[in-house]
């Protein structure tokens, strides 16, 4: 369903279903509090496969919302945070993740 007065595939649209799908989301609130590697950011992302853990940093790389650095070590290092606009994404994003965590049992419950 697009958004109101919003073609279906309109950018906004775009971007919104990249960082508040299941796993982008999560990664995103993942990365908020530094830089992680693949391992730790798949079992702080408790869930996801390897495949969509892949899968949405790659979306998120290419949004600009992620930046990936790769160190020339054997074994080879990678590495994963949020960039400047992602954390300006989650400066807004954050106080959403707050009023879900106050209010999830009594919604759930």
């Amino acid at each position: 369903m697009p958004l109101p007065g919003r073609p279906y595939r309109c950018p906004t649209r775009v971007v919104l279903d990249h960082i508040t799908s299941k796993w982008g989301v999560l990664v995103l609130l993942a990365l908020t509090d530094g830089t992680r590697r693949w391992g730790e950011l798949r079992r702080e992302v408790d869930g996801i496969s390897e495949k969509m853990l892949a899968s949405t940093l790659r979306t998120l790389e290419a949004d600009g919302l992620v930046h990936r650095e790769s160190y020339p070590e054997v074994p080879p290092r990678v590495e994963y945070e949020l960039t400047p606009l992602g954390r300006d994404l989650m400066v807004h994003m954050l106080p959403l993740f707050e009023w879900v965590a106050r209010h999830a049992g009594s919604i759930v419950g």
